[in-house]
């Protein structure tokens, strides 16, 4: 058995991490896992029912609760590109007024932070903004 790559799942580990080492206590990191990763009929009526159930389509990886703050986050590896379903999602996002982010790293996610005020318990926070980027 091979292994499968998932950079953007090791990614989002780092990421999940230091969120939980940075963020003041009380605060909520969570990943809503609304992907199938198979397509055949049971993956397919699997997906049908969460659906039904509120999965949104294009929903950010990781919802972030604190200090009265909302924000998404959306990781991508170095390449990895926006569906356009996730372009909906952060479109809608942005136009509700909450904060959302493309982080293709830990630093980035760290950059996200400051950008949106959060309060964390991390000094030195200069990444570059990705919230409102129009990458796809």
């Amino acid at each position: 058995m091979s292994l499968r790559r998932t950079p953007e799942a090791d990614i989002q580990r780092s990421i999940v991490h230091m969120l939980r080492v940075v963020l003041p206590r009380g605060s909520i990191v969570h990943h809503a896992a609304n992907e199938i990763t198979s397509g055949d009929r049971r993956a397919k009526q699997r997906q049908a029912i969460l659906v039904g159930m509120g999965v949104h389509a294009g929903f950010a990886d990781l919802i972030i609760l604190s200090g009265g703050k909302v924000l998404f986050l959306e990781v991508k590896s170095r390449t990895g590109k926006l569906r356009p379903s996730q372009v909906e999602f952060r479109d809608a996002v942005i136009a509700q007024g909450f904060g959302w982010a493309l982080v293709r790293s830990v630093d980035d996610a760290l950059g996200a932070l400051a950008d949106f005020g959060f309060t964390t318990r991390a000094q030195g926070t200069g990444a570059a903004r990705r919230s409102g980027r129009a990458e796809t």
